[in-house]
């Protein structure tokens, strides 16, 4: 795997662990000591743990969409720029608080430590936002769904294809 892909990996965790409320996916993503700057929010990543988690569950999903990668390695630290947009639902569905989607980029410095990349510090820039207010409707029938816990598909895949 090359710097980039690994670069790139973090990112997608990221937004697994927010997407399926992982905090823990999410903490791995960051060194300790990280910091993350956010609309609403700017400290340290265990504040910010603790800042988002309930901001997340409010919703009644979140699906974070990955775009434009572009990353610049120097020896063991990096600058990462990811475009992306965020769909945000929840109930009821004609609150625009609670049903959006948003435009973002994360600009992250990374760090390479012990042959692993993380987060050492991240701007989150909300770029644009737009209501999705009374604009979801409901599944059409029964069939997969995904989760916001342990019991989502790619847990239980990943168990049974990770267990001996």
């Amino acid at each position: 795997m090359t710097d980039e892909d690994a670069i790139r990996a973090v990112v997608c965790r990221y937004c697994r662990g927010i997407d399926r409320l992982d905090m823990e996916l999410v903490r791995s993503c960051y060194h300790p000591g990280g910091i993350d700057h956010h609309t609403g929010f700017d400290g340290p990543i265990e504040d910010y743990i603790a800042w988002v988690e309930p901001k997340v569950r409010g919703f009644d999903g979140t699906q974070h969409l990955v775009a434009n990668h572009l990353v610049e390695v120097v020896g063991d630290r990096a600058l990462s720029e990811t475009y992306g947009m965020a769909v945000h639902w929840g109930t009821p569905s004609h609150d625009p608080k609670l049903n959006f989607t948003s435009g973002f980029r994360f600009v992250d410095v990374m760090e390479r430590r012990g042959g692993g990349w993380r987060i050492l510090e991240r701007f989150a820039s909300r770029e644009w936002t737009r209501s999705d207010a009374g604009a979801f409707i409901p599944r059409e029938g029964p069939g997969p769904a995904g989760r916001r816990d342990r019991e989502d598909h790619i847990y239980r895949l990943r168990a049974r294809l990770l267990t001996p």
